[in-house]
């Protein structure tokens, strides 16, 4: 386990030296980060603001700080199933729900609010939507995703009318409240509020979890060792509108240090309380601290036969009668005497945890979801195995933390008093990556290995990679944690070993992930120089499927009484049959009048159509070039499917063409008398045929390539810039030194990496800044607003310039995500 990269914040926060201050982090599915600080003012040592910072793990620099409001110190932050929404809760009993502003990750708004004044939060979760995955390492061979990959029957928290989940929070208060807040599907906030236990007491600490059927199971701790942990069952319901809670007593617990006569008195305080997933409730995790050490154990709840009295012993026993039974708390495994613990982070993957994937997984060195982060006041981290507790890795961070040779780090951490070390730490989605908050007011983060560091061969490496790659796919989580851990010699075989998967599933399967594959493709080959211009070709394809199915949306049935087959349908199977090199000939075989269109559709999608054309140009002139892999335009040349679908949009385009001249592409020609479209329909036929899925893959012949030469001479051929600018931070981390980077100071990340980036990555300065949806340029210097991808760095504007329906359609489509399925992040006015 290694430090990946450190990020400074500039103005140091004052009371975050404070150790009692508690500093909160959590990661989202999306790989978005929150944490807070407190900001004192110069002028008035009681004016303190309640900050939430907010960054996409890519573009760590861009943070977004948003001044709370929240009154007291922020306890808790949680983040949604989604990624997308985030709850904070403070010390005042203050609860806020934010969600992106216009679906940009550095534009956030409190929407939604509860209250408890004066009852400090002490727990804090969204409500169960019900839906589970298991990840089976034992499958991990299949070659089916249903099987690696399973979903596990789950009953959601609340449900509305058909099954709906009903969303909402839930929160736990120090005076022993619970309270529940219910989203109602137009838009208004039930809240309802019960005492856990008829006679209330202190809660110090809380975890909150959640069971198969439905149920929330709360547990809770004075704060005292010697006082058993309290254990309850939350039932939340609606009832005539009103929203109902009732709570039930379950087995409690007392820590096995405190009936060690040894170390009875040693530790008394409970300082870490945590369920070890959010959806087992019948595992716990318990650290008692003194002022030096700390002790951690791990508790399971069984269920025992009940042992009978002798008197019932000798009576016959009833049929089907059967031994009566209890629920109780045994301990699992417990450490030995450790430094003092100053946070606790739990895994979140859903490695299934029986008998034969444990054994799997330790035979193959798979540790992801096995391991639980224990961070220490010396600035030190161990892993521990969740459920033996036994050491699996080690990081020892105070001689990290500050820059080498820096004497003024070295006198400030002697005159501040306590030591660096994690306040807050948080694992990623895949548990690959570790995010913390130090003391200091640094947010680190750190790399886990997947075999934590025990060396493998390289075809088990690329299987535990591939495995994790192949779950984001299917649960739509992003995999920026996982390329933290590809080195560029392996993304050529990481590449093929997942389409050789993708290619083993099912139809309908295939079909919902075949957008999300080739976006995993594009940030997996922009790794190496060797596959970067593969890169590109995944990003063309990308736009390429998304104008195909937004084109033949727009063809109707002339009849309403059609059979089955639509007309897009219909095109591609004529196109597919028809192998004739003349385009007209192959349009008579249509019915036009499913093509008929009103003008205006047609000509506000004319750059889309522009693109097409000049797509279609590129690769052909650029085919007699295509000796090596590194060229831009390779990957299309032996993809019969990505050609036929360039084959019938030029047949569609020719159609419309007739109706509405004005939506045809131009292309700048040489002759006056030449037909562009029935040239480039010419050869892309020639070039389809050499590569259709129903035959065997030829190489171009002679004459084909002679004709492709003499494309430049006969019309001019555009430079397709079809890749973003990537600006991001995770090809820098391929190497094993640490990065030092500085919130608000994106200047300062070129010059880390030590390589300069690759030339189809880079742009000159006064170049033309592309729109990379709208396919239109803005300029060198674009006044408009633009918002770029936090995944591949695609930039568009943030208002349409076009008002017509048919171009709110293709907007509207990217409104949450970009092409590639990454999340919007608005770019500063100085930097567009």
């Amino acid at each position: 386990m290694e430090l990946a990269y450190v990020c400074e914040w500039e103005k140091r926060p004052k009371s975050t030296h404070c150790p009692s201050i508690p500093l909160v982090c959590s990661w989202s599915c999306r790989n978005l980060v929150a944490f807070t600080t407190d900001l004192k003012n110069e002028d008035d040592d009681k004016d303190v603001s309640h900050m939430i910072h907010i960054i996409d793990t890519e573009h760590p620099w861009d943070v977004y700080s948003i001044n709370s409001g929240h009154s007291e110190v922020i306890s808790c932050l949680e983040w949604d199933q989604s990624g997308s929404r985030l709850l904070s809760a403070d010390g005042d009993g203050q609860i806020k729900c934010w969600s992106m502003s216009d679906h940009l990750v550095n534009s956030w708004e409190s929407v939604l609010s509860s209250s408890l004044d004066g009852d400090p939060i002490v727990a804090l979760s969204w409500l169960h939507n019900g839906i589970k995955l298991a990840l089976h390492v034992e499958m991990s061979g299949s070659t089916n995703f249903s099987e690696k990959f399973s979903r596990v029957q789950f009953t959601p928290s609340l449900t509305l009318f058909g099954g709906k989940p009903m969303e909402g929070w839930l929160a736990v208060t120090v005076s022993g409240l619970v309270t529940v807040s219910l989203l109602k599907p137009g838009g208004a906030l039930l809240t309802a509020s019960e005492s856990l236990c008829r006679l209330r007491g202190r809660v110090a600490l809380a975890d909150i979890a959640f069971t198969g059927g439905g149920n929330i199971v709360v547990a809770a701790s004075d704060g005292s060792s010697s006082s058993p942990v309290q254990f309850y069952k939350v039932v939340v319901s609606v009832v005539s509108e009103k929203c109902r809670i009732d709570t039930e007593l379950l087995p409690s617990l007392f820590l096995r240090c405190t009936t060690d006569p040894l170390r009875r008195e040693k530790y008394p305080a409970v300082t870490h309380l945590k369920f070890l997933t959010k959806e087992n409730s019948e595992q716990v995790l318990l650290c008692a601290s003194n002022q030096t050490g700390s002790i951690v154990e791990c508790w399971s709840l069984r269920k025992e036969g009940l042992p009978v009295n002798n008197i019932f012993q000798h009576r016959s026993p009833v049929v089907g009668e059967k031994q009566p039974t209890i629920l109780k708390w045994r301990i699992l495994t417990t450490t030995n005497d450790l430094e003092r613990v100053s946070a606790v982070a739990l895994p979140k993957l859903p490695i299934s945890i029986s008998n034969t994937d444990l054994k799997v997984a330790s035979d193959t060195k798979f540790c992801p979801g096995l391991g639980l982060a224990l961070a220490f006041h010396d600035g030190s981290i161990q892993i521990l195995h969740r459920l033996s507790l036994h050491t699996m890795g080690v990081f020892y961070g105070s001689s990290s933390s500050q820059r080498p040779g820096d004497e003024s780090a070295i006198k400030r951490q002697r005159t501040a008093g306590p030591a660096l070390h994690f306040k807050s730490l948080q694992f990623s989605w895949t548990s690959l990556a570790l995010a913390g908050v130090d003391n200091h007011g640094k947010l680190h983060m750190l790399r886990v290995s997947p075999s934590m560091g025990q060396v493998l061969e390289m075809n088990t490496t690329l299987r535990h990679l591939l495995l994790l790659l192949e779950y984001c796919m299917v649960t739509g989580y992003d995999w920026w944690d996982v390329l933290l851990h590809v080195q560029p010699s392996m993304v050529h075989n990481l590449v093929e070993k997942l389409h050789e998967e993708y290619m083993r599933q099912n139809q309908a399967l295939q079909q919902v992930l075949s957008t999300r594959i080739v976006a995993v493709k594009a940030s997996l080959c922009k790794l190496s120089t060797a596959t970067a211009a593969r890169a590109c070709d995944f990003h063309a394809k990308l736009l390429l499927i998304a104008i195909s199915s937004t084109l033949k949306s727009l063809l109707r049935p002339h009849v309403l009484n059609t059979p089955d087959k639509s007309p897009g349908d219909r095109l591609a199977e004529i196109c597919a049959k028809n192998t004739d090199t003349d385009i007209d000939k192959v349009m008579i075989n249509l019915k036009t009048e499913e093509f008929v269109l009103d003008g205006p559709p047609l000509q506000s999608l004319q750059q889309l159509i522009q693109w097409v054309g000049d797509f279609v140009l590129y690769l052909l002139a650029n085919l007699p070039n295509q000796g090596s892999m590194v060229r831009p335009g390779f990957g299309f040349m032996r993809d019969g499917a990505s050609l036929g679908m360039l084959r019938e949009m030029l047949v569609m385009i020719r159609i419309w063409g007739l109706l509405k001249p004005g939506c045809l592409p131009t292309f700048t020609a040489t002759s006056d008398n030449q037909d562009s479209m029935q040239l480039l329909f010419r050869l892309l036929t020639k070039l389809w045929l050499c590569s259709r899925d129903d035959g065997p893959p030829q190489d171009p012949d002679e004459s084909l390539i002679d004709e492709c030469c003499l494309l430049p001479s006969q019309m001019l051929v555009p430079s397709m810039d079809w890749l973003p600018m990537n600006d991001g931070v995770i090809v820098k981390l391929q190497g094993k030194h640490p990065l030092r980077l500085q919130f608000g100071k994106a200047s300062s990340l070129p010059g880390v990496g030590g390589s300069a980036p690759l030339e189809v990555f880079s742009r000159s300065p006064g170049s033309q800044k592309m729109d990379n949806l709208r396919c239109i340029h803005m300029g060198v210097c674009p006044t408009e607003e633009s918002k770029a991808c936090t995944r591949c760095g695609c930039v568009t504007m943030l208002r349409s310039p076009n008002k017509t329906n048919a171009m709110k359609q293709w907007e509207q489509r990217w409104i949450k995500n970009c092409l590639c399925g990454g999340l919007w992040r608005k770019i500063p006015a100085v930097l567009t």
